[in-house]
């Protein structure tokens, strides 16, 4: 048993050093110069050739699918970085831009106006139950000299007067508030009326009442302060008729006003401290336009 074991594996070593001369040799020689042995060496390894060949093409090519993909993800992953950051850049860029517009604005207007004028920022808001802003709060105080009736403007046009103030901080009377009333003219005809606020929960309105009925007012006509009372300086923009009420009786006619400025975006303001007057404001309300405000 011994011996025939190890003929046995003689026999196979050499057999599989054989086998691979023999597909060497039948491989490299000329096809016209191959015998019956050759030939049929060739067509037993055909066979075996094409499917080493094709498991061999086969894992190459998931290998390289693998690293493909590898890059790729590396590549996305790089490509959504430097987009998430140039979105970020962009939109601070934007964001930045708008400031300087709108402090370019303020600047612009402070000119215009003339007098003495204090920047503030809106640092709170009321709301009605339509989110409706009401009043606004401002980081401006009695510390700054900011007294009530003091007018408050934006570039876009009139905010309102200033309600009362203290410390730090006072309130803003919107030009929609039902208690305010402003003197004002129809820029296009010169046409005057007093303009009161409706305090609506679900729509920024004012009316200009006191119109006359023979007063050429339309639908679009920009509405200013006529000045008149010394409150508020003439030429402010308060905003735009938008309808026009004509009763079949009566000396007056009436007009609706939308604001020009849109009180749910306010971030800053400008307090007209030259010329204000606090009496007007206090001979309406009945005093005590100094208390604190109830917080917001």
């Amino acid at each position: 048993m011994g011996s025939f074991k190890r003929f046995r594996d003689a026999a196979i070593c050499v057999a599989l050093l054989a086998i691979p001369f023999f597909f060497l040799n039948a491989n490299l020689k000329d096809p016209e110069h191959t015998n019956a042995l050759d030939r049929t060496v060739l067509t037993i390894s055909a066979p075996i050739q094409m499917v080493a060949t094709t498991t061999a093409r086969w894992f190459s090519g998931v290998w390289q699918d693998y690293i493909y993909l590898v890059d790729v993800k590396e590549e996305n992953d790089r490509v959504r970085a430097e987009n998430a950051r140039l979105t970020e850049e962009n939109r601070r860029l934007r964001y930045e831009a708008l400031e300087n517009r709108r402090l370019r604005s303020l600047l612009q207007l402070r000119e215009r106006i003339g007098g003495e004028l204090i920047g503030a920022q809106v640092i709170g808001r009321d709301v009605s139950r339509f989110f409706r802003v009401t009043r606004i709060r401002l980081d401006r105080g009695e510390r700054d000299r900011v007294r009530a009736g003091m007018p408050v403007i934006t570039s876009e046009g009139l905010v309102g007067q200033v309600r009362r103030s203290w410390g730090r901080y006072s309130d803003v009377l919107l030009t929609v508030d039902r208690t305010s009333a402003i003197d004002v003219v129809v820029q296009r005809t010169g046409a005057r009326g007093m303009l009161r606020g409706t305090g609506e929960d679900d729509r920024y309105l004012a009316q200009i009442q006191y119109l006359r009925r023979e007063d050429d007012i339309r639908v679009g006509d920009l509405v200013h302060t006529s000045g008149l009372g010394q409150r508020f300086p003439a030429s402010i923009l308060v905003g735009r008729v938008t309808r026009i009420v004509r009763r079949e009786f009566g000396l007056y006619q009436e007009a609706e006003v939308t604001p020009a400025v849109n009180f749910s975006s306010l971030d800053e303001v400008l307090i007209l401290t030259e010329g204000s007057r606090e009496r007007s404001l206090v001979e309406r309300t009945g005093g005590d336009v100094d208390a604190p405000a109830e917080e917001l």
